[in-house]
C-alpha cells in the first residue's frame, strides 16, 4: 500500500473507520449482558440494524408489507384487473 499517496489524497490509512463502524453496527447490539446468540439469530439481527441505520427502514417495511399481503391474498391482483 503507498501510504504516502494515500495521505497525500486525505485517504484515511487506519482501520480506526472501520473498527468504529463494526463497534457501533455490531459490537454495542450483540455484547448486551446475558445476551446469547445463535448464527442465524445474529445474522438477522444485524442485517435488521444496518438496514436501520442506513435509512432503508422504511423501503424495507414497505417491502415486508407487500410480501406479507401476496401470501395473503395471492390471487388479488387477479381480482382487481
Amino acid at each position: 500500500m503507498r501510504y504516502d499517496r494515500y495521505l497525500a489524497a486525505g485517504r484515511p490509512i487506519s482501520s480506526g473507520a472501520a473498527e468504529g463502524a463494526c463497534r457501533h453496527l455490531a459490537k454495542d447490539r450483540m455484547e448486551l449482558t446475558g445476551v446469547h446468540w445463535c448464527v442465524k439469530g445474529a445474522q438477522a439481527t444485524l442485517e435488521l440494524r444496518a438496514t436501520y441505520l442506513d435509512g432503508d427502514w422504511e423501503a424495507f417495511q414497505g417491502h415486508c408489507a407487500e410480501e406479507e399481503q401476496h401470501k395473503l391474498s395471492p390471487y388479488l391482483p387477479l381480482v382487481h384487473q
